[in-house]
C-alpha cells in the first residue's frame, strides 16, 4: 500500500490511494498512497499512448493464459451480418472471466487473512476482551505462508480500525515480499503526533470495504513506502459480531495484473478499460483513458452491487467482472 501519484493525466489526481497510517506498526503497513497526480503524469512503463495499447511489462505475470477463443479482433474475417454484437458480448465475457481467474486467488488469500483475524479476536475476547498490538503477531505465520503461496501477492496483512487495540491508536500488521523473495515487515510510525499519515481511514482500500461491506479493488497508485511500484490493493472488511474492526488486504503489482489481462483486452474489437467502484482505471487499451485516470459520469459502485449483467448507457457497454469488483467498459456496438 502506498502513496499514489496518478498514472494518467494531471487533471486526475488519485483519490483511491493508500496512505501510510500512524502509531508504530511493527509489521506491515502499506506504502503511503494518495500522492497528488503529478502534472503531466506519465502512464506506467510500457504504455503506448500513441497506439492506445498498454504492453505487458515483460516480467511474466504469475498468472496468464490465452484469450478466449474467438476474441481476436484482427482475424481478418468478416463477421456474419448480425453477429457483431454477439461476438463482442462473448469477447467481453471472456475478459471478465480472465479478470476473475487472475484476482480470485488473491481475494482467497485476503479471505483467509480475514478469517484468521476474526478467530484471533474471538480468542482474545474470551481471554480478557482487550486486544493489543502484540496479539497480532499470531497472524504472522499465516501471512508469510500466503505470500509464499500466491505469486501475485506482493504484500498482505491486516489494517486495524482506530481504537480497536488498547495500546496504540492505529496499527498495520503488514508483511511484504522482498526483492530476493524474502519476507519482511513494513515498519511505520503511526503516531498522530508525528506522522502525516496517521489517518488511513479515508483511503479507498479502507473506506470502500467499510462503507459497502464488500470486497474492493483500489488503485493503481505508486507504492512509495513498500516498493516504488505501481500497485493495486484488494481488500475486504473484517467484522466481529457485526462491528467493523478493520480490513484484510493484499497488494498486487500493476505490471503483473496487466500481463495477465492485457492480452485479452487487446483482442477486443475496440478500446477497453477496467475500472473500479470509484471509476479509477486499473488497466486500459484506450489512449483516452489510461491506467490511473478516472471514468466519470457512472455509478460503478451501484453497478457492482447489482447482478453481473452487461448494460448499455451513454454509448458504452458496462460489464461487471464475474464477482470481482471491477467493471469492463467498452464502446457500444
Amino acid at each position: 500500500m502506498g502513496r499514489s501519484t496518478g498514472l494518467a493525466g494531471p487533471a486526475e489526481a488519485a483519490s483511491d490511494t493508500k496512505a501510510a497510517p500512524g502509531a508504530q506498526a511493527p509489521a506491515g503497513g502499506e506504502g503511503a498512497s494518495g500522492a497528488q497526480a503529478s502534472s503531466g503524469g506519465e502512464a506506467p512503463s510500457g504504455a503506448d499512448a500513441s497506439s492506445g495499447t498498454h504492453a505487458p511489462s515483460g516480467t511474466g505475470a504469475p498468472t496468464g493464459g490465452e484469450a478466449p477463443s474467438g476474441a481476436g479482433a484482427s482475424s481478418g474475417t468478416q463477421a456474419p451480418s448480425g453477429a457483431g454484437a454477439s461476438s463482442g458480448a462473448e469477447a467481453a465475457e471472456g475478459v471478465a472471466v480472465r479478470v476473475r481467474d487472475t484476482l480470485e486467488g488473491v481475494f482467497a488469500a485476503v479471505a483467509a487473512t480475514r478469517d484468521a483475524i476474526t478467530a484471533l479476536l474471538a480468542s482474545v475476547a474470551d481471554r480478557d476482551g482487550s486486544p493489543v498490538s502484540a496479539d497480532l503477531a499470531a497472524l504472522r505465520p499465516g501471512l508469510h505462508a500466503r505470500l509464499a503461496d500466491h505469486r501475485l501477492v506482493s504484500g498482505i496483512g491486516f489494517v486495524a480500525a482506530p481504537g480497536l487495540l488498547a495500546d496504540v491508536p492505529a496499527w498495520l500488521e503488514w508483511w511484504q515480499r522482498g526483492p530476493e523473495g524474502s519476507v519482511r515487515p513494513l515498519l511505520l510510525d503511526l503516531d498522530p503526533e508525528h506522522s502525516a499519515y496517521s489517518d488511513y481511514t479515508h483511503w479507498d482500500w479502507y473506506a470502500l470495504p467499510r462503507e459497502t461491506g464488500q470486497r474492493a479493488v483500489a488503485g493503481p497508485y505508486v507504492d512509495y513506502l513498500c516498493s516504488d511500484e505501481y500497485s493495486l490493493t484488494l481488500s475486504a472488511p473484517v467484522t466481529v459480531e457485526g462491528r467493523f474492526v478493520g480490513v484484510a488486504a493484499a497488494d498486487v503489482y500493476l505490471r503483473h495484473f496487466e500481463a495477465a489481462v492485457m492480452p485479452v483486452l487487446q483482442r477486443l474489437p475496440g478500446p477497453a478499460r477496467l475500472v473500479n467502484a470509484r471509476g479509477r482505471v486499473a488497466a486500459s487499451t484506450d489512449p483516452a483513458h489510461l491506467a490511473g485516470s478516472l471514468t466519470k459520469g457512472h455509478d460503478f459502485a451501484a453497478l457492482l452491487a447489482g447482478p453481473p449483467t452487461r448494460t448499455r448507457t451513454d454509448g458504452l457497454h458496462l460489464l461487471p467482472c464475474a464477482g470481482i469488483p471491477l467493471v469492463l467498459v467498452t464502446a457500444a456496438d
